[in-house]
């Protein structure tokens, strides 16, 4: 599923949208980047609530393909301006980190609709 694809499952807006829209291998959900750094897949989605700049910057230690911002939070120039010279996509969802997960789950794993 491309990270098109995976926004439009979950209705999420794209906030930033200079990226290639490869195949996303997953996902992974924390709110701590240490964790994030040590257990995300390479080429997955990153499922938070992290919105600065931080997070991309571990996104992109960790070759993460498109972050899933959550609960609508508000994203900061200077985060957007990261991803996009890191070519990293952010999606944002009004949805919280659990329903967002089991979606991004049965999409990938049981084959389901979100």
């Amino acid at each position: 599923m491309k990270i098109t694809e995976v926004a439009a499952a979950l209705n999420a807006e794209i906030c930033q949208k200079e990226f290639e829209d490869v195949e996303v291998c997953g996902a992974y959900t924390s709110d701590l980047l240490s964790d994030v750094m040590a257990y995300a897949k390479d080429g997955g989605a990153l499922i938070t609530i992290q919105a600065h700049k931080n997070t991309v910057a571990v996104a992109s230690l960790v070759n993460i393909s498109v972050l899933v911002i959550c609960n609508s939070r508000p994203l900061p120039d200077d985060m957007l301006e990261a991803a996009k010279d890191e070519g990293i996509a952010v999606i944002r969802t009004k949805e919280n980190q659990f329903t967002v997960s089991g979606k991004l789950w049965s999409l990938f794993n049981a084959g389901g609709s979100a």
